[in-house]
């Protein structure tokens, strides 16, 4: 069987120096980006993210309004038949929202494929940074600070761990723009959503497992 090919990419240490390579899966972070599928699950997940529960009452379901305001002849006004008509205050709602879903559906390969898109679109932009770990002893907001600064990362990032690490997690949970997953949770919302992506070495491993 012949060996996949695909650029090699440097890991990096705590420092920033590098510290070994590590051969990225074509597959996975070369692949032809489809942008209408991308698309696609990006709305897709948005969409999903919707509860449905804005509700809104009808002039049939707001309370009161039984009795007609006043005769129908006589008064020089307009005939009305209840204060809860739409054109009064307090009145129902024409056409206003009820609860409903907004989930959809996409398959299966085409969700894999939106991801694989994704990921090679910041591989191409040069976005992708890989750490050998991401160990820290006790959560140390300053050295989380100092490690993005090592790996010339300016903007916001999603940082993708392969299990959950409390002190990693705790370091970076105060950052603006810092966001980090698992990486069986990884998405096409976040991907976007963030300037870099930081992997570690085991995460991108686990990743090429999964969409394979």
């Amino acid at each position: 069987m012949a060996e996949e090919q695909g650029t090699e990419i440097d890991v990096r240490g705590r420092d920033g120096k590098p510290a070994g390579k590590l051969r990225l899966d074509s597959h996975l972070f070369e692949a032809e980006v489809n942008g209408p599928v991308l698309h696609q699950a990006f709305v897709r997940q948005m969409a999903n993210l919707r509860q449905g529960t804005a509700s809104t009452k009808t002039r049939a379901e707001v309370r009161g309004g039984g009795r007609k305001p006043y005769r129908q002849k006589g008064t020089g006004r307009a005939r009305q038949g209840s204060i809860r008509a739409p054109h009064y205050a307090g009145g129902g709602i024409v056409f206003g929202p009820k609860p409903r879903k907004y989930t959809q559906d996409m398959p299966r390969k085409q969700r894999r494929l939106a991801l694989r898109s994704a990921l090679s679109v910041k591989n191409q932009e040069n976005h992708l940074v890989v750490l050998e770990n991401l160990e820290f002893e006790a959560p140390r907001t300053r050295e989380f600070v100092n490690l993005l600064a090592d790996s010339g990362i300016e903007g916001s990032v999603l940082v993708v761990i392969e299990n959950h690490n409390i002190n990693a997690e705790k370091s970076a949970r105060n950052l603006y723009g810092v966001k980090v997953i698992l990486s069986r949770n990884l998405n096409v919302r976040d991907l976007l959503n963030h300037d870099w992506l930081l992997m570690t070495r085991a995460a991108v491993e686990q990743v090429g497992e999964v969409l394979k």
